[in-house]
């Protein structure tokens, strides 16, 4: 006993089985942030007033650097990730859909790969 209805048969389609690792790559992604931004902040408020050099060398030790570099990956995947639900829910063309989670993928790219390049720099003296 099938609970699609007749219509759904005939055309075939159904679910593309994505969104559920959608769900949870967004809430993943969302837990694993909230540790990694109160480093960020207790990192951040531990070295106010410090000069650039006390800082530099703070990001350049393999943890300290590796934790940055892993917030900005997981902060730009779930970006892209919020942006394509809500470009998939609000947007109707098709085209304009098209373009627009294309240009969603390749921003959340270059925001990760600019963010762990600058902390790559910083941590080998750039």
């Amino acid at each position: 006993m099938s609970t699609r209805t007749p219509l759904s048969r005939a055309k075939g389609l159904g679910s593309a089985r994505s969104g559920v690792h959608h769900f949870w790559m967004q809430r993943v992604t969302a837990v694993a942030l909230v540790p990694l931004v109160i480093w960020l902040i207790g990192s951040l408020a531990y070295h106010t007033g410090a000069d650039y050099e006390t800082t530099r060398a703070f990001f350049a030790q393999p943890i300290a650097g590796g934790l940055m570099v892993l917030l900005i990956a997981a902060a730009a995947y779930h970006m892209q990730l919020g942006m394509q639900t809500i470009i998939e829910d609000y947007i109707h063309k098709e085209g304009t859909k098209l373009v627009l989670l294309m240009l969603n993928s390749f921003f959340a790219v270059a925001v990760g790969l600019i963010g762990a390049l600058a902390v790559i720099k910083l941590s080998f003296g750039g």
